[in-house]
């Protein structure tokens, strides 16, 4: 049985994902298995906050080499989740920018 902490993996802190947190837009990687409705009661329940949509995406492996050596990346599921307009703000990113 998986928690609302198990759900969310870790913040996505970029350039890209800081410009969007003026729209009310925070990243995060997610649970390969989560579904849109866990990761929108997971982000509501860890920063009381309203969740007006969650869109997701899966990110593929991608190869890579180090000399003579090959494998891959490891794959992961990135969401965006995007706050109601009455919403107050993720107090965790007020603090990056």
């Amino acid at each position: 049985m998986k928690t609302v902490y198990d759900v969310l993996i870790r913040p996505i802190v970029t350039e890209a994902t800081m410009t969007e947190i003026a729209d009310k837009k925070y990243s995060f990687e997610v649970l390969p298995e989560a579904t849109k409705p866990e990761i929108a009661a997971a982000v509501e329940k860890v920063f009381g906050v309203k969740v007006a949509k969650v869109n997701v995406q899966n990110v593929k492996k991608k190869p890579k080499r180090l000399g003579v050596h090959s494998g891959y990346t490891k794959g992961w599921k990135k969401a965006v989740v995007t706050l109601k307009p009455d919403s107050k703000s993720i107090e965790f990113f007020d603090g990056i920018m």
